[in-house]
């Protein structure tokens, strides 16, 4: 029938109003709406998406992509998300974080469009590295800077606890000079924050909880001073960053702090893909953003039992051909804004 799909019951514009009310309403809203259960949307969210992701070449024209994994459910439940830095749009999700998983989407790909990429962007997890050297060599892959500075606030996070381990055993009493007029230990758990934050983003207090820890502890504000130096190697990219890296390598490897010197080993093995996001400018906040709009996705719908349905409502809102209300004409696609 032309008004039907085959095996579908219910007609093309009635799951076609579905599949735009999942898009953009939540769970209990769908229902009440058009009177049908949760597993019904589901069902109807992939029909459309396999009519609408069959129509079209996704991959078409590939060279700079972004790979990373997302938690969906409790359980060690995870998702590989693959987007289009390009387009801006999610281009193939599935369940796991293995080899086994990534390996399938370059399987999907080809030996041709594989030959194609340029630029591939991902953290530091080995079993992408791996499989990206193994399908498409050519390719550089960049370290997510985010991801890089996080290794240097976990880090300082261990000299801070080592910190607060050995003022716990001191005699209690007023940190001498310090903002709060409260003991060492308890100063030092209150300065978290202002050792984690960006120096722009601190307010007076932070910045009051810096200069005390200056005089108080100077292997903590070495730590920290250590945090904020791979960061602006970050900011600055390019040659001056390469060059601000080598000036953080030789300065981690003699502070005696053994978090940062086991860092510095990370960064030196981690260096070529380093040098790649200072040269490129390319990160993963793409593909982070992704990540969050499935987030939101799932607390919308309160959760999937068919990870099916999950990964089929993704790429309809994600994958950059939304439907539209039945009756109205289809915009034309639009080339999406490139995401450094």
């Amino acid at each position: 029938m032309p008004w039907a799909r085959h095996g579908a019951g219910h007609t093309l514009a009635f799951d076609e109003m579905v599949a735009w009310l999942a898009t953009v309403a939540s769970k209990s809203a769908v229902r009440q709406l058009m009177r049908v259960a949760w597993s019904t949307v589901g069902a109807i969210v992939a029909r459309v998406w396999a009519d609408t992701g069959g129509a079209v070449d996704r991959f078409a024209g590939l060279t700079r992509i972004g790979i990373d994994e997302i938690s969906y459910r409790r359980g060690e439940k995870y998702l590989t998300v693959v987007v289009d830095h390009d387009s801006g749009r999610l281009l193939w999700v599935h369940p796991g974080r293995h080899e086994a998983t990534l390996n399938l989407f370059f399987d999907l790909l080809g030996p041709q469009r594989c030959a194609a990429l340029r630029l591939v962007s991902a953290d530091g997890a080995p079993w992408i590295a791996r499989v990206v050297a193994r399908r498409c060599p050519q390719a550089v892959r960049c370290a997510d800077p985010f991801h890089v500075v996080a290794w240097a606030v976990d880090a300082l996070d261990v000299v801070r606890r080592q910190a607060w381990n050995n003022a716990v055993g001191r005699v209690r009493g007023p940190a001498k000079g310090g903002p709060g007029g409260r003991g060492v230990s308890a100063e030092l758990k209150r300065c978290r924050w202002a050792l984690w934050k960006n120096p722009e983003n601190l307010t007076q207090k932070q910045t009051a909880q810096l200069a005390w820890i200056a005089r108080t502890d100077s292997r903590l504000h070495r730590a920290y001073l250590l945090k904020e130096g791979l960061r602006y190697a970050f900011t600055v990219k390019g040659q001056a960053g390469r060059e601000a890296i080598d000036r953080w390598i030789s300065w981690a490897r003699r502070c005696r702090i053994p978090a940062f010197v086991d860092l510095s080993r990370r960064i030196v093995r981690h260096r070529d893909a380093i040098d790649a996001a200072l040269d490129h400018g390319l990160s993963n906040a793409l593909v982070e953003s992704t990540n969050a709009k499935i987030r939101l996705i799932i607390r919308m719908a309160y959760g999937f039992r068919n990870i099916d349905a999950l990964i089929s409502m993704a790429l309809l809102s994600l994958g950059g051909h939304r439907p539209t209300l039945p009756g109205r004409t289809r915009p034309p696609t639009l080339p999406q804004p490139t995401h450094g």
